[in-house]
């Protein structure tokens, strides 16, 4: 007691905890959680300091080891690269198979391994520790953007870095990746992606008053399953202002388009048969319509209105049909789609067998 300078301790006999505890720090073990519990009750602040600063210097050298970052010499558990190195583990480990140490620990750090801590690595010239962290980092980003399967570090983890950045991509990369089926068209880095682009053609309308950029606005918060902001990009319209038949067209389209999202198909089939009205040649209003038969499904109508969207020009009428079964929430409606589809043309349609025709 007189050397942890607890003379005034009502504790008296060596049956109490304290004597216990006092041992065990005197021979450099740590102490079960229970043993704190009991200090933390007893006001003894600073006993718990004292084993939490022993157990920090064991788990540091421990994290030194495995991250490759032995050259640094100490263990002062205050410096920043124990943080970030607590970081690493807790990013890669599951939290049903860390340590005792890494669990005590998770409450304090609270967050896992960023650019910011890797490029911190990089300027300390832990070299070896950057390498283990981008490839933690980079399975970190396929989590959240739930990626399954094998996936190539490169240009994947550059994009998902730019995402994070809240950066947006090279469009060309990003077509490039969905047509070659090594991005989906639907996943949550597409969705990332668009959400990006709708934000970038929103502030272009802002800097520049050019009205087209609500169109590309309005058409990629769709993408990025947001119709409600779709349909806010274009509702402050001013459509007596508007004098281009092309821009009117493409502002009811991807109006209308964002109406059908949210089952307004009432809604959606007045913007499409406007669109019409003013750019007659233009096949996007007729896919729309065709859509919006479908959802309702009168899949002849449908039909109808597709085939004039294709002697107008669409060359990816089956594309947007699949689009629609695969996007239908109904079951029941989805099935009977697929069936008309597969009785219609079983070769043509045959991906329509995966939702259960």
């Amino acid at each position: 007691k007189s050397k942890y300078q607890l003379d005034s301790h009502l504790a008296t006999a060596i049956s109490s905890p304290l004597y216990s505890v006092l041992k065990k720090l005197d021979l450099g073990s740590e102490l079960e959680r229970s043993e704190c519990e009991w200090l933390k009750q007893q006001n003894l602040s600073r006993l718990i300091a004292i084993d939490r600063e022993r157990k920090d210097k064991r788990f540091f050298a421990e994290l030194k080891d495995k991250y490759k970052a032995t050259q640094h010499q100490s263990l002062d558990p205050s410096n920043h690269l124990f943080l970030i190195l607590k970081k690493l583990a807790i990013s890669e480990i599951t939290a049903s198979s860390i340590s005792k140490e890494l669990k005590e620990s998770i409450d304090d750090v609270g967050f896992q391994i960023s650019e910011k801590d890797i490029r911190w690595l990089s300027e300390k010239r832990f070299f070896e520790t950057v390498a283990i962290a981008r490839q933690i980092h980079f399975r970190t980003l396929k989590t959240k953007y739930q990626i399954v399967g094998n996936l190539l570090i490169d240009p994947f983890y550059e994009i998902m870095l730019k995402l994070e950045r809240e950066e947006r991509l090279d469009s060309m990369q990003v077509v490039q990746l969905m047509d070659e089926r090594r991005l989906s068209r639907h996943g949550k880095i597409a969705i990332a992606y668009y959400r990006l682009e709708a934000i970038f053609y929103e502030k272009e309308y802002q800097r520049t008053g050019n009205r087209w950029n609500l169109p590309s606005a309005s058409s990629n918060w769709r993408k990025a399953n947001k119709p409600e902001r779709a349909l806010k990009a274009t509702e402050d319209v001013n459509w007596n202002k508007v004098q281009e038949s092309d821009l009117k067209a493409a502002l009811l389209v991807t109006r209308g388009a964002a109406f059908r999202d949210l089952s307004r198909l009432d809604k959606a089939e007045r913007c499409a048969a406007e669109a019409m009205e003013c750019q007659a040649e233009s096949h996007q209003p007729y896919t729309l319509m065709g859509a919006i038969y479908y959802d309702r499904g009168e899949y002849l109508k449908g039909d109808k209105w597709f085939k004039m969207a294709a002697e107008r020009g669409a060359d990816d009428i089956d594309d947007e049909i699949e689009r629609i079964v695969r996007m239908t929430k109904d079951k029941d409606k989805r099935r009977e789609a697929a069936k008309y589809l597969l009785q219609k043309d079983p070769d043509r349609y045959s991906w329509a067998m995966a939702y259960g025709a």
